[in-house]
């Protein structure tokens, strides 16, 4: 019997009994599906927050000092400007240094009163931290160098001051103060509680915030690497450059995303381990499934396969049909569950934010339908030798 004849058989085999083939192919339909959604859910929330870490700064490094709660610290261990200076001077693979210092405080803008983080910056600090101004301008370099009273607001304080007014060009009262709203900012992406700008914040020129806190100092020195490779390099070198530059009991905490990003990859890595090993345990209960199925088929068929034998069947094709018959279940369950794996990222795409896509990967598809087809093929073999083993004269005989 070829290929083609053993292919009919099977098929003509399965229509009789459709209902049974259909529940037992059921479980490699799930366990199929499994697999590729578990993949693109998996790439899906892997790129999602790499891109959010890496959008609020791959190549972002910051510097704190490491303040004790025990005593107060001398002056001399504060950063300063002149530490942002040296490190632009000495450090040739950095793109962008800026300072900020910051403290609580409240606002008063046509008599209403907010608590807000004044947060006084130096220039590079936009580019560094990826701010996006969607109304009004950025502190330019000249407000910066002239310290004029100038700053720009978040827009949830912007909501919360002047609800759907325009607040460019209005006055913000900041203690004795009187500001100049010139623009309206927001970060890139949400910061993970790693940025110093809160949902009400008003940035303005770091040489004012000494008249708010009489310090010349930094609360953070904010670093860019010109690439991602030379961050560990420009965390390495800035640390060194601290220690060189303020007395040896400073302590100071040097950071990147970095760490963040790798164990974002290997929380990720870990979940689609422990997802996928899920859908290969509904996989191996469906091949077992399978072969409960196929040993019932067998019994109920045994006369048939005695007939066949008595004819001139050879074992080896009465293991074929058994083996076609199984691969038929587990290829079209497996079939079937890949286009419903496919299918739900297609519609899911309909609901999501126009920035997010989900990615299906070619090698779930591969994947899901060797794994299921495997099943099939390894439960089926079992039921498939049984067939093959009966003796013409016991099967015709049997009732």
């Amino acid at each position: 019997m070829d290929l083609k004849e053993t292919l009919s058989v099977s098929i003509d085999a399965l229509r009789a009994n459709k209902l049974r083939a259909m529940l037992t192919s059921l479980g490699v339909i799930i366990g199929s599906a499994s697999i590729v959604l578990v993949v693109t859910v998996a790439l899906t929330s892997r790129k999602f927050v790499i891109s959010q870490i890496e959008a609020v700064g791959a190549n972002y490094v910051w510097a704190e000092l490491v303040r004790s709660t025990e005593k107060a610290q001398p002056l001399s261990y504060e950063l300063t400007p002149e530490d942002m200076q040296a490190v632009k001077d000495t450090i040739p693979a950095v793109a962008h240094v800026a300072g900020t210092s910051d403290l609580q405080t409240s606002v008063v803008a046509q008599g209403v009163v907010r608590p807000v983080t004044l947060i006084g910056v130096t220039t590079g600090y936009r580019e560094i931290r990826n701010l996006v101004v969607f109304r009004g301008r950025y502190l330019d370099s000249l407000d910066m160098e002239t310290r004029s009273k100038m700053c720009v607001i978040t827009p949830q304080l912007a909501k919360r001051l002047f609800g759907q007014d325009n607040p460019v060009g209005r006055e913000l009262h900041v203690g004795e103060l009187i500001f100049t709203i010139i623009g309206v900012f927001n970060e890139r992406v949400d910061t993970f509680g790693l940025s110093d700008i809160q949902t009400e914040t008003v940035l303005i020129p770091f040489g004012l915030i000494k008249y708010y806190t009489n310090e010349n100092t930094l609360k953070v020195l904010d670093v860019q690497a010109a690439t991602a490779e030379d961050v560990s390099r420009v965390q390495r070198q800035l640390t060194q450059l601290l220690q060189s530059r303020h007395p040896s009991n400073a302590e100071y905490s040097v950071r990147t995303l970095s760490s963040i990003l790798t164990a974002a990859k290997d929380i990720s890595l870990a979940l689609t381990v422990v997802l996928i090993v899920i859908a290969f345990i509904a996989l191996l209960i469906s091949g077992v499934g399978i072969m409960n199925i196929m040993l019932v088929t067998v019994t109920e068929r045994t006369r048939e396969i005695g007939i066949r034998k008595a004819i001139g069947a050879a074992r080896k094709e009465i293991m074929y049909q058994f083996l076609t018959e199984a691969f038929l279940i587990s290829g079209g369950g497996a079939v079937l569950g890949i286009l419903i794996g496919l299918l739900v990222p297609v519609v899911v795409q309909f609901f999501l934010p126009g920035n997010l896509r989900v990615p299906v990967s070619p090698w779930s598809v591969v994947l899901a339908f060797a794994v299921s087809c495997s099943t099939g093929l390894f439960f089926g073999y079992l039921p498939a030798n049984q067939a093959a083993k009966l003796q013409p004269i016991e099967s015709l005989r049997y009732e």
